[in-house]
């Protein structure tokens, strides 16, 4: 099925309350989308491994980046018949961005399963936007793990670079570590400032 309509939901992870807001995914209820984005911190982008880039995930992509939302990709579905994780990247690449880094690799056997990226190559879109870290690779320096991850998180934070996670939400694969990387990418408590406390409505139920 479809989501047609907004529902929240919350978790707790490390101290920290993390607010859900789920939104529909298609274009008849986009207006609906909309009227959550104010109050986001980061978004998750959902992208069926089967389907690629669809005309709604363009929309809200370019809506998300002009309010300066940080922004994950999470590639749904991974365990459906006839996926192509390449044509996938690359489809993102076309339609959406090239400053992506993907954070895992993928195993689509009879079981699929996903493991955090570790090989050198990841940080290559990392080290090519920083001119410091740039030099200290060319020159065969080595670049500290420290430093690496502070400029990608740096650069999520800036909406000028997209970390690309994997997994089926349905059969509960990869949604471990991209619950991992919610406060860790998106959002981190030390944003938290004194200024007082306000709220944004964007939502209201009522039942019987």
């Amino acid at each position: 099925g479809i989501t047609i309509q907004t529902a929240i939901t919350s978790f707790q992870r490390e101290n920290v309350k993390v607010n859900i807001v789920d939104t529909p995914g298609h274009m008849d209820f986009l207006a609906d989308v909309y009227r959550s984005l104010s109050v986001l911190d980061g978004a998750i982008l959902l992208i069926s491994a089967k389907d690629g880039v669809q005309s709604q995930t363009r929309i809200l992509f370019h809506a998300l980046r002009k309010m300066n939302i940080p922004i994950i990709f999470f590639i749904n579905k991974i365990d459906q018949n006839g996926i192509n994780l390449p044509d996938v990247y690359q489809d993102i690449k076309d339609k959406l961005s090239d400053d992506i880094i993907i954070k895992q690799t993928v195993n689509l056997n009879l079981k699929p399963y996903v493991i955090d990226y570790t090989e050198p190559e990841q940080w290559e879109t990392v080290i090519v936007g920083n001119d410091y870290l740039l030099e200290k690779y060319t020159i065969g320096k080595t670049l500290n793990i420290a430093e690496l991850e502070k400029e990608e998180n740096e650069r999520i934070q800036s909406c000028s670079l997209y970390p690309v996670y994997h997994g089926s939400a349905k059969n509960n694969i990869g949604i471990k570590q991209l619950i991992e990387v919610i406060t860790s990418k998106l959002f981190s408590p030390t944003q938290l400032n004194s200024d007082k406390l306000c709220g944004n409505v964007f939502k209201v139920e009522y039942s019987d």
